[in-house]
């Protein structure tokens, strides 16, 4: 490495990628696994409960044997990915991971007692869109995981949206609600987050229309009807259907 320093990432958004210096770095699919669950953790984990999670379904010596054989392919990439011990097991304190970024840019902005305008931005917007390995075969360990990070992303979806929309960026707010109701479509939250976007753009004819389109859905879907909070948003007057209509300006 000639002593100059090496730009590590790990990908694990839409989908895996290790690169060092923005070249890919070819990794077989169970130092991807290792690598991967030892990224979401949040501590040195100690080699059995490592082997244990990720082959669960062999003996201990069988899961132990395949640990060894993944650490030494890690080790045949030519670059420090992982942290090893004799006892516990890390990824590298050098890489650059995705997830934490997404992460802790989530938490930010459902926090509503710290600033947020230096990540309202579409590379934020993009992070969030992603899920987490979602191609990836379905195990305990990462179904788990991906869920939660699929819920905070929802939830930091719709906070980045309202405060976009506090911010008066009206075009960057509906483009936010849009993608968590994608994300979504059967949550009503993120149809109110939406629609309050585009009131206040003041668009109120795109407002009723996402109405509609999230009636439609939950009545096709669940056969329910929006809740009476949703309702509340449209100023609305009586119609035969029992639709919601915006008021005229001025009345």
């Amino acid at each position: 490495m000639n002593g100059q320093h090496q730009l590590t990432t790990l990908r694990l958004l839409k989908g895996f990628a290790l690169t060092v210096n923005h070249t890919r770095i070819p990794v077989c699919s169970s130092t991807q696994r290792l690598l991967a669950f030892l990224a979401l953790q949040d501590m040195p984990r100690s080699r059995s409960y490592v082997a244990g999670t990720l082959w669960p379904n062999v003996t201990t010596p069988r899961a132990n044997a395949n640990l060894r054989s993944s650490l030494w392919r890690a080790a045949r990439t030519g670059h420090p990915i992982i942290d090893a011990s004799s006892h516990e097991l890390a990824i590298s304190k050098d890489i650059s991971v995705d997830l934490h970024k997404a992460v802790a840019h989530a938490h930010r902005l459902l926090d509503n007692s710290r600033p947020c305008d230096d990540i309202l931005t579409m590379r934020t917007l993009a992070d969030l869109s992603a899920d987490l390995l979602p191609e990836w075969p379905e195990n305990d360990w990462i179904l788990i995981e991906q869920e939660q990070y699929h819920q905070l992303r929802l939830y930091a979806l719709e906070a980045m949206t309202e405060r976009l929309t506090a911010a008066q960026r009206h075009g960057e707010a509906v483009a936010a609600g849009l993608t968590a109701v994608r994300t979504e479509p059967l949550r009503e939250s993120a149809h109110r987050v939406l629609m309050e976007a585009h009131l206040a753009a003041g668009n109120r004819g795109a407002a009723l229309r996402q109405y509609e389109n999230c009636r439609r859905t939950l009545r096709e879907e669940l056969g329910l009807e929006p809740s009476a909070s949703l309702r509340a948003l449209l100023p609305a007057r009586a119609e035969h259907d029992g639709r919601p209509r915006l008021q005229p300006s001025g009345t």
